[in-house]
């Protein structure tokens, strides 16, 4: 078996559909394809969407004049699937139907269709830890009523990756540590990273833990209800209040870091700040989750780049560990990262 494999990684966004061809953990090139709203609408079902992008993705690569059969793994970015454990995943028939049937529809269940689809053999086509990855403990299960549980959906596959590459840099394996991961994105996610487990995160998606660029985060209960039934909102508007119009959308109008930091006034310096806040507060929670043993702190994500944010976070929390920043949210690499620990044996697929 060749040393250096060829890998094509696959990322299903709302309006893009991005791939990038490595070779081993080289990046040969990155295709990002977006997709207009008008045209996306016309695709009323799963089906079309995969054939839709299929096709935009058969054209670059046959105009870049790469043949299929000489990929070694498709690695695709994980959906909606039932919750699992870390770890790289042959796409199988169980999770084709589950990506097709999911109670939750996202644009990133297409991926792992597209590269099952895309591949010739079918047999070297794998997710590696998709948003539904769940190691939580039982007791952070708990909500506070019994018609609700706290469920593990977090920014996975780029927290572990992050955490993975700390360790081999301080020579340790990421199972001998304790770390607290923060992806800063559109939305922002704090694992509590227990001996090579998530035991502790929040629940990123709907926007629960601190505000974060687009999502409110976790809101006063008795004041949401109210809003929720005023008669002022509908079902949809209420959601978008959550996730989408929250955080510096709502407060600021725009979700755009670099915009707001060129345009720092004394109130959006105050907002920034506020955020950081919120997520040393959610660090601290997650410190406790460890019992105060913590090796490091690990800041990620795109919002990662804004040195503003990292000082104030930094301010908050670096008398808890040390606080390492890896700037960006990388998906690609991270996918390409993980064939390349399957291919050299580092990692062994999981059936799902």
């Amino acid at each position: 078996m060749k040393n250096t494999p060829k890998i094509l990684a696959i990322n299903t966004g709302s309006t893009s559909t991005k791939i990038s061809l490595f070779e081993g953990e080289k990046e040969v090139f990155t295709h990002n394809a977006h997709h207009q709203n008008e045209e996306l609408a016309k695709l009323t079902t799963f089906d079309k969407k995969v054939e839709f992008r299929k096709n935009r993705i058969e054209d670059f690569l046959t105009s870049k004049n790469i043949d299929l059969k000489e990929i070694d793994l498709f690695m695709c970015r994980g959906g909606l699937i039932k919750p699992v454990q870390s770890g790289v995943y042959r796409v199988n028939d169980k999770m084709l139907h589950d990506l097709k049937h999911a109670a939750k529809q996202h644009a990133s269940n297409l991926a792992a269709v597209l590269g099952y689809e895309l591949s010739p053999s079918k047999n070297n086509v794998y997710i590696a830890d998709p948003v539904v990855v769940d190691e939580m403990q039982d007791i952070a299960r708990y909500a506070g009523h019994k018609e609700f549980e706290r469920i593990s959906i977090f920014h996975a596959l780029n927290q572990k990756a992050v955490a993975r590459r700390y360790a081999e840099n301080i020579g340790k394996e990421y199972d001998e540590l304790n770390l607290i991961v923060v992806h800063m994105g559109g939305g922002v996610s704090i694992g509590a990273h227990k001996k090579g487990k998530v035991v502790d995160v929040n629940q990123a998606l709907d926007g629960e833990g601190p505000f974060s660029p687009e999502r409110s985060g976790t809101l006063p209960a008795g004041d949401l209800v109210e809003k929720a039934f005023s008669g002022k909102y509908t079902y949809s508007q209420m959601k978008k209040m959550l996730v989408g119009e929250g955080g510096l959308v709502s407060y600021l109008g725009t979700n755009n870091l670099k915009e707001i930091e060129n345009n720092l006034t004394p109130e959006s310096r105050k907002v920034l700040e506020a955020m950081a806040y919120q997520i040393a507060k959610y660090i601290g929670e997650m410190a406790v989750v460890l019992q105060g043993k913590v090796d490091a702190i690990l800041l990620t994500g795109g919002v990662a780049y804004s040195s503003l944010i990292t000082g104030f976070i930094q301010n908050y929390v670096d008398y808890i560990a040390t606080v390492q920043i890896y700037p960006g949210e990388d998906e690609m690499k991270a996918l390409a990262y993980n064939g390349n620990l399957l291919w050299n044996g580092k990692l062994i697929a999981k059936k799902y």
